[in-house]
């Protein structure tokens, strides 16, 4: 018969997610992505994120139940994020996913979001190994962590980014450049007919003795931005494509150096990437180079996996009934600023204050 049945559900941005995972192996999962809708506003907003996954959460779930086979009635837990993410599309998130796990009659867990990126491997490649160095790259998050057990052991930062994001700054500097939102992509696709090399562009923080796997954009962002000025005051238009792939190139460099020089002083033998910006070609390609002349394994999830889905959070609920970790209580909250500390995400709403 096999273990239990967990549903998971995503909401914490711009994408409905909804996955079914039993014993680590992935039966189904289907997204639906609201990014259309935030593409002509240059970023994702908070109000028409929430809608949209009030109208796709339904669908959402019954098509990852059909193509699994299944019927409420056969799902054993639900997972959900609770944090971090937008309150709002957090809120509906939980909301259904509470209304599911009661009609059910199953238990419920709340889920961090960055643990369920890093469990998103595990539907790939198997069990993670003890302990791993996990680079989380995305739109919100740059962070290097040391995982020994994803769910029974608290995660161990390594380093955080002291501003923007990898992801954000691709976004911003994408929009300097006139590219498309989101910004990751439409980097990648120009910057293929680029010359990395054209434009110098600062690695920020590669040295610093305080805080060796700390990161920072924000500085390159604004190389970039002033890279951009200055042709445009000269009269001319800068190279797209250059600019692009020496952007990309500088922020592929900073990121796969530093997850390669943790491994080596953690004495860890795995590198694992994850979250939307592991989507990245030559943050995949650099990563897999230094890897492999260092004798580290690489491990990066399908691209279907590394942006935000539902199969990443159910993955996280999965291993979380199978430690017998305890449910969510019935009155669990979101926490759209949640630091990770461990995967498990239970806040509980504030007290209400004394009326005077």
């Amino acid at each position: 018969m096999g273990g239990p049945v967990v549903l998971g559900i995503e909401s914490s941005c711009d994408e409905t997610g909804a996955g079914i995972v039993r014993d680590g192996r992935l039966l189904a999962h289907v997204v639906a992505s609201s990014m259309d809708e935030h593409a002509r506003f240059g970023g994702v907003v908070p109000e028409i994120a929430a809608r949209a996954h009030l109208q796709s959460f339904n669908p959402v779930v019954r098509q990852a139940l059909d193509r699994a086979g299944l019927g409420l009635g056969q799902i054993d837990a639900v997972a959900v994020t609770t944090g971090p993410g937008l309150s709002g599309a957090l809120q509906v998130g939980l909301a259904g996913a509470k209304s599911l796990a009661y009609a059910a009659g199953v238990p419920l867990y709340g889920v961090h979001h960055l643990a369920g990126h890093v469990a998103a491997d595990t539907l790939e490649h198997g069990p993670l190994p003890a302990p791993c160095v996990v680079l989380i790259v995305s739109g919100g998050h740059t962070s290097l962590l040391l995982v020994r057990d994803l769910v029974r052991e608290p995660i161990m930062h390594l380093g955080d980014t002291l501003d923007d994001a990898a992801g954000e700054c691709f976004d911003k500097v994408a929009r300097i450049l006139g590219l498309p939102y989101p910004g990751g992509p439409a980097i990648d696709r120009a910057a293929r007919e680029g010359d990395p090399r054209a434009v110098v562009f600062p690695r920020p923080l590669t040295r610093p003795a305080d805080d060796p796997y700390a990161f920072s954009f924000a500085g390159l962002k604004t190389a970039a931005a002033r890279w951009v000025e200055q042709h445009r005051l000269r009269g001319e238009e800068p190279s797209v494509a250059d600019g692009a792939a020496a952007l990309q190139e500088a922020v592929a460099d900073v990121l796969t150096r530093k997850a390669v020089e943790a491994c080596g002083a953690y004495d860890v033998r795995t590198l694992i990437v994850v979250g939307g910006v592991a989507a990245n070609s030559r943050v995949r390609a650099l990563a897999e180079e230094r890897c492999a002349r260092n004798g580290i394994e690489l491990r990066v999830p399908p691209m279907t996996l590394c942006t935000d889905n539902g199969a990443m959070i159910a993955a996280v609920g999965d291993l979380l009934v199978r430690s017998g970790a305890e449910p969510a209580p019935l009155n669990v909250s979101v926490d759209p600023s949640a630091p990770l500390e461990y995967a498990s995400l239970t806040p509980l709403p504030a007290p209400s204050p004394r009326a005077a």
